[in-house]
């Protein structure tokens, strides 16, 4: 059984402060039995981060669409996996009002990150919960899952403006908050991409040699599951420099990304 003593001794193994903001994409299974399951997994990322932020990403993409388009804080389940059900309806943490791609935030300020969310016209904006991660110098722990769940990917893509991310056609979206009322969103543009018929976060392994050689992601164990340390700043900059010096989408198919895209990238 995995304890909260591991738990900590871990996010001490992987170089992670007390101070720091720290995201989580976390397959529970992969890591095996958790002394009191998700909530003893929160608590221990709560205790070890007392002077920092635990953001668990609370996604509603695949119930709140063009067809229903309404996020209530306060009821809206997450689609992607227990965790986030988990950790959306904490009393303890407070949950974004970004309608499709909500974060629920344990520790210091946690209101005052999620402030203004639910003025999100994209899933992932510059200035957004987040994007915030790079100026932060945030880490993203991806626990027996890769980096096709990597959210923050597409924060990168929306920083630099990549094209073909984001559907042309927008949408309103009511958003309900903790107090019953309502918000309406800006033109909301989700995901997209004519290139693919799938999400091009699919395609976002195609980054995981050049993340390795440049050193922008670590690797860990915790329990059964392999996890990826994710630095915030160094991936950004990789994904910068890789789209300086390509011809062609890096994440429209399963092709790795060409090493002499990454072999001489040094980052401080």
């Amino acid at each position: 059984m995995v304890t909260k003593k591991d738990i900590i001794e871990f996010l001490k193994e992987t170089g992670i402060k007390s101070h720091d903001k720290v995201t989580i994409h976390c397959s529970l299974r992969a890591i095996g039995t958790i002394e009191n399951g998700a909530d003893g997994l929160i608590d221990a990322f709560c205790e070890y981060l007392k002077d920092g932020l635990f953001i668990v990403p609370t996604h509603t993409w695949d119930s709140v669409t063009r067809k229903n388009p309404f996020y209530d804080v306060k009821t809206s389940v997450p689609c992607i996996g227990t965790l986030a059900k988990v950790a959306a309806f904490r009393p303890d943490g407070v949950r974004s009002l970004h309608p499709t791609h909500s974060v629920a935030v344990f520790g210091k300020n946690a209101a005052e990150y999620v402030r203004n969310e639910e003025k999100s016209a994209t899933p992932t904006p510059v200035n957004g919960c987040l994007s915030r991660l790079y100026e932060e110098n945030g880490k993203i722990l991806l626990v027996g899952v890769g980096h096709e769940r990597n959210t923050y990917l597409h924060a990168v893509d929306e920083r630099y403006d990549i094209p073909d991310r984001l559907h042309p056609e927008p949408f309103e979206i009511t958003i309900k908050d903790y107090d019953g009322n309502l918000h309406k969103s800006p033109p909301y543009h989700g995901h997209f991409s004519a290139a693919t018929k799938v999400c091009v976060s699919e395609y976002y392994p195609n980054y995981k040699k050049a993340f390795e050689q440049t050193k922008a992601v670590t690797y860990h164990k915790l329990g059964n599951a392999t996890v990826y340390c994710c630095d915030a700043r160094k991936m950004t900059d990789v994904v910068r420099i890789l789209w300086q010096r390509t011809d062609h989408d890096l994440c429209i198919e399963d092709s790795p990304v060409p090493e002499e895209y990454y072999q001489d990238i040094t980052l401080i």
